[in-house]
């Protein structure tokens, strides 16, 4: 997925791309032949509707894919900044990108103290790297850290991350639009045709089962390839700098931070939490950033805190490095 990128590839994250994305059109492949067979049997027009959920489901995934730079920089309220107004962070990105052979992302500062970092794009020539002001506070982080974190964001870019979570949340959209569109189509008269009320009422609850279960799936599925996206980002930025041990203190002090900042200005950042290298919520003892109870775990966009710094420092081991536990959580 890195090409023309030095990050180092990761099989994991292709295999388990690819059996999502599988998964997922299974489940729309059979959601579609479902809704036709029950429309059929009612004597209902299903190709209208499907063509028109297509188009729409399209147009919206079309919008996410090459306006996500410009819409989360609008939700984040940041601004682009220049290499003059933020010196120091443009050394670091240079460098990475350097070190990663991949082009220069735009560099943006949100004026929020909350402690975190996102980027996005659909590809490394459409793309932003974000940084909060809370990141960028003096002795917050030290620049080896801050270093890792950036190296993460970036394998977001060259990973085309953006691209695969976007094709993947499709299916789940248009089989959304897809059941709004068929019952309307009932309420507003569709169910009536041929004078089969009947029909049309058991059109609509069948549907709408279907689609339950669809989005069900559809949403867990997409949850787990968003776990396992982060950790592939946190493999091949530590990989990158050859400093895993940079990154688990930042992951540490990013996520303990949160605790400080207040409960209404969390929420107000939720709508990024895919998006931030650590969810905005306050640090629980399971772990974080999703590693609380088991079924908090199952919804959330990130493992937990535990899982990463696991990860990290087995990277860690294999590197020859000496294997410490910075984290302090209890």
């Amino acid at each position: 997925m890195a090409t023309h990128t030095r990050y180092a590839p990761d099989r994991g994250l292709t295999v388990r791309m690819t059996a999502t994305m599988f998964l997922l059109g299974l489940v729309f492949v059979v959601f579609v032949g479902l809704v036709i067979g029950i429309m059929t049997a009612a004597h209902a027009s299903a190709g209208a509707i499907i063509l028109v959920a297509v188009i729409f489901g399209g147009g919206s995934a079309f919008i996410s894919l090459f306006y996500s730079d410009k819409i989360a920089l609008a939700a984040a309220g940041a601004r682009v900044v220049s290499p003059k107004e933020a010196p120091t962070l443009h050394g670091i990105v240079d460098r990475l990108c350097a070190l990663a052979d991949m082009e220069k992302p735009r560099v943006a500062i949100a004026p929020t103290q909350m402690p975190n970092a996102f980027a996005t794009g659909r590809n490394s020539k459409n793309s932003v790297l974000c940084v909060t002001q809370g990141m960028l506070q003096r002795e917050f982080l030290t620049q080896e850290e801050l270093e890792g974190v950036l190296a993460h964001e970036l394998s977001h870019v060259a990973h085309k991350d953006v691209q695969v979570m976007t094709y993947a949340s499709l299916l789940a959209i248009v089989a959304g639009l897809l059941v709004r569109f068929a019952f309307y189509s009932e309420i507003f008269g569709g169910g009536r045709r041929g004078g089969n009320d009947s029909q049309a009422a058991l059109l609509i609850p069948l549907i709408m089962l279907a689609s339950a279960v669809v989005y069900a799936i559809s949403f867990l599925l997409i949850r787990l390839l968003s776990r396992y996206r982060e950790l592939a980002a946190d493999r091949s930025g530590a990989l990158l700098t050859q400093n895993p041990s940079a990154l688990i203190s930042a992951l540490t002090k990013v996520s303990q931070g949160m605790n400080r900042i207040p409960t209404q200005d969390l929420r107000s950042a939720e709508t990024l939490n895919a998006f931030y290298f650590a969810p905005a919520m306050k640090l629980t003892r399971g772990g974080g950033g999703g590693g609380g109870t088991s079924l908090s775990a199952l919804f959330s966009t990130h493992p937990s805190l535990d899982k990463r710094i696991e990860q990290l420092s087995k990277i860690q081991r294999e590197l020859g490095q000496v294997d410490s536990d910075p984290r302090g959580l209890r």
